[in-house]
């Protein structure tokens, strides 16, 4: 199925504090996604606890939401045609090792956890996701 989508991108701490939110942005922007919203913050735990809810039972739930609440994230609305596909494939895997170069993990994760950077899987869950960091009148 096309059209045109909106997905949520969030630059992870390790990422921010690197100072590679805007190299991440000009390499989104060059794939043609248009920006709707951007802002930098800072999760509480329970923020945290609650944007991570679908992992609560796995076993990286405690040590992710530890590492998402160690710095300020990044997160950003984008639209494009077929944009959670499109992200996820200029993102690329959850491991950098497995990126490829060119990617954004593939060039700026350290590992599987500091991978520099999340995406929405769905459109369902980029919904939701939006709608955790944007109230609708922050989306352009």
């Amino acid at each position: 199925m096309s059209g045109i989508e909106r997905t949520l991108l969030m630059v992870k701490p390790d990422a921010a504090a690197r100072n590679l939110t805007g190299e991440i942005l000009r390499r989104v922007e060059e794939a043609g996604f248009r920006l709707l919203a951007i802002r930098m913050v800072r999760l509480r735990k329970e923020e945290a606890e609650s944007f991570y809810a679908v992992h609560r039972e796995r076993e990286f739930f405690a040590p992710l939401v530890e590492y998402v609440v160690s710095g300020s994230v990044v997160p950003m609305v984008l639209e494009k045609e077929n944009a959670v596909r499109a992200l996820r494939d200029l993102i690329g895997p959850t491991k950098p090792a497995d990126a490829k170069k060119g990617s954004i993990r593939g060039d700026f994760g350290l590992d599987v956890q500091r991978n520099a950077v999340h995406a929405s899987d769905s459109p369902e869950t980029a919904a939701r996701e939006i709608a955790f960091f944007f109230s609708e009148r922050e989306r352009v």
